[in-house]
C-alpha cells in the first residue's frame, strides 16, 4: 500500500514540479495529517535522476514548511488567544498562564521553534503555541525556516542517495530521527545550562547594587 502511494506521490510531483511539492509540504505543515517523509525523498530521488534539481527540491520544501506554520500560527493568533482568553478560566487555563507562555516564547521562543520542527509528532504542532503567545512574526519565521529546513534537508538527502527503495529510506530515517532527537535534547541541556548561568550572573549583579 505504501509502495503503490510512494509511486502515486512520485508521479505527482513529477506532474506538479516544483509548486506541487510547495503545496503538499504547506499541507503537512499545517493540521492535514500529510507526512513530509513521503513527499521530499520522492522529489530527491527525482533530482537524483536529473528530472528535478536537488537545491529547488529543498527551498520549495522550506518554503512549503514555512507556509504551513504560519497558517497554524494566524489561527491560534486570531482565534486561539481571543477564545483562552474568554473561556480558559472553564479550560483550567488561567489569564496567568497565558502570560507566562508569552514571557517564555519572548525569552526562549527562537529555540523552542526551531528544535520543535525537527522533533516527530510536534513539529506540526509547535506554531500553536507560538502563535497563542505572540511570538514575534519574524523571530518565529525565521526560527521555522531554519527548523524546517534542516529537516528537509535530511529527507532530501535520504531520498537523493536511497529513493529507489523506499524501505531503505524509512530505516535510514529511524535512526537519522533518533539522531535528531538526541542531538535536540544535548542543545536544549546547554542552552538550559547557559540562561541558567546568565540569569544568575544578571541575579547577582541586581544585588550588587
Amino acid at each position: 500500500m505504501f509502495h503503490h502511494f510512494v509511486v502515486w506521490l512520485s508521479n505527482t510531483v513529477g506532474q506538479w514540479g516544483y509548486p506541487g511539492i510547495v503545496m503538499l509540504i504547506a499541507l503537512e505543515s499545517s493540521f492535514f495529517p500529510f507526512p513530509s517523509e513521503v513527499v521530499i525523498p520522492p522529489a530527491a530521488y527525482l533530482a537524483a535522476s536529473g528530472k528535478m534539481n536537488v537545491g529547488m527540491v529543498i527551498f520549495c520544501g522550506t518554503v512549503g514548511s514555512l507556509l504551513g506554520a504560519v497558517f497554524n500560527y494566524w489561527i491560534a493568533l486570531k482565534f486561539g488567544r481571543p477564545f483562552f482568553e474568554k473561556y480558559g478560566r472553564y479550560l483550567l487555563v488561567s489569564h496567568q498562564s497565558l502570560e507566562k507562555a508569552d514571557h517564555f516564547f519572548e525569552r526562549h521562543g527562537h529555540i523552542s521553534t526551531i528544535i520543535g520542527r525537527l522533533l516527530p509528532g510536534i513539529r506540526q504542532y509547535i506554531s500553536l503555541p507560538a502563535g497563542l503567545a505572540h511570538m514575534g512574526v519574524f523571530t518565529f519565521c525565521v526560527a521555522t525556516a531554519l527548523g524546517a529546513g534542516l529537516w528537509v534537508l535530511v529527507l532530501a538527502g535520504l531520498g537523493f542517495w536511497f529513493g529507489r527503495n523506499e524501505q531503505l529510506v524509512l530505516q535510514n530515517l529511524q535512526w537519522v530521527t533518533l539522531m535528531l532527537v538526541a542531538g535536540c535534547s544535548v542543545i536544549v541541556f546547554f542552552y538550559w545550562r547557559k540562561w541558567r548561568s546568565r540569569s544568575r550572573r544578571i541575579q547577582g549583579n541586581r544585588n550588587s547594587l
